[in-house]
């Protein structure tokens, strides 16, 4: 049995009546009040999620841009410091090592964001291409991350900090001092679609950080926010979830990532992966709204109006938003159109659902 890590606030989220179960390996807290109380929080006030189980690997030297080139589908190429950017590790078999987020620390050192769940299988991808003589440490233990999301972050956060957060645009980031810890890295690569900041903070600055942005959100109504919250603002958004809706077979061309593989580079399996675009894909991951009553489940068959089986649901739920059930799949691409019906297996009933254009709900 894996040992379950416990985040550095455990403590803190215990208190404050999270419910917590293992998940990625930590003990996460899954949802504080409902899930539908923390997920229109974040949509119309600010949220707070504490998202410290996942990881960050750090690269430096001369070389670090070369492997990141190589094994990244996107082009880091383009990066200036301060900038991020969000991108894929291409295994060698047409699939997904996994998403990731490159930050440009500087010119020789940038910060990649991976997820908890895959935290050591890329630090082995990672290494094991290393033939550069790049420096790299894996920091995941020395931070917390919290996501403070929502219409409202930035007034919350703007009490903290003398860094101009309304400056930040979107997958930019500063690093500056919040709350009086130092060196806290502001970056505005949110996970929900509502706005907001990820807060990279030392482990020894995490509760003073942590209780200054409830003390500085009291009247704005801030809440603690579990990862059920988490996951149904993500599916409103179209936002891939590795595990779920991307994984080690499923081509980021049909996860619909092309924007972010770059053929004006080689990477890792970039002649298979250009030679599928070029054939085109045979099946395209989408979003659908449910028309019938129902939920629709991860790996929920879907049909076409005979009966045929022409995917398979990756990700779905009730939205809060629109009070319909969302989901997102796999379809054959010759029923990937927007309005295009199509029929979810539930027991033995078909539920028929409506392709739609990603997001699913327009903030």
């Amino acid at each position: 049995m894996e040992e379950i890590k416990k985040l550095v606030l455990n403590d803190v989220h215990e208190a404050l009546g999270g419910k917590l179960i293992p998940f990625a390996g930590y003990n996460m807290a899954v949802r504080y009040t409902s899930d539908i109380e923390e997920h229109m929080a974040v949509r119309n006030g600010v949220g707070v999620f504490d998202v410290s189980h996942m990881g960050e690997f750090f690269l430096r030297g001369p070389k670090a841009l070369e492997l990141i080139q190589k094994i990244t589908s996107n082009d880091a190429s383009k990066l200036t410091p301060g900038r991020a950017q969000y991108s894929c590790f291409p295994n060698n078999q047409g699939g997904i090592v996994d998403d990731l987020i490159v930050y440009k620390m500087s010119d020789e050192e940038y910060m990649l964001v991976v997820n908890a769940s895959n935290m050591q299988k890329d630090w082995d991808w990672v290494s094991g291409h290393n033939d550069l003589d790049v420096e790299l440490e894996n920091a995941s233990d020395q931070y917390c991350l919290f996501a403070v999301q929502g219409p409202k972050a930035t007034a919350v956060l703007q009490k903290l900090t003398s860094v101009n957060l309304s400056e930040i645009k979107y997958y930019h980031f500063e690093q500056g001092a919040i709350a009086g810890a130092d060196d806290v890295i502001i970056s505005a690569t949110g996970y929900t679609g509502s706005g907001g900041f990820e807060l990279y903070v030392k482990n020894k600055d995490a509760k003073t950080v942590w209780d200054a942005v409830f003390e500085a959100g009291k009247d704005e109504g801030i809440q603690p926010i579990g990862l059920g919250a988490r996951d149904t603002l993500r599916m409103e958004m179209g936002f891939c979830l590795y595990g779920n809706d991307i994984n080690d077979t499923t081509s980021p061309l049909e996860a619909g990532l092309g924007w972010i593989t770059k053929f004006t580079k080689v990477f890792t399996n970039s002649e298979a992966l250009k030679i599928q675009k070029e054939d085109g894909v045979a099946q395209k991951l989408v979003g659908f709204e449910m028309i019938d009553k129902g939920i629709p489940r991860h790996d929920y068959i879907l049909e076409n109006e005979a009966g045929e089986e022409i995917g398979i649901v990756t990700s779905g739920t009730q939205s809060p938003m629109l009070s319909k059930g969302i989901g997102m799949g796999y379809v054959k691409k010759e029923y990937a159109n927007p309005e295009t019906i199509i029929y979810v297996a539930v027991r033995k009933r078909k539920l028929k659902a409506e392709i739609k254009k990603l997001p699913l709900v327009t903030i």
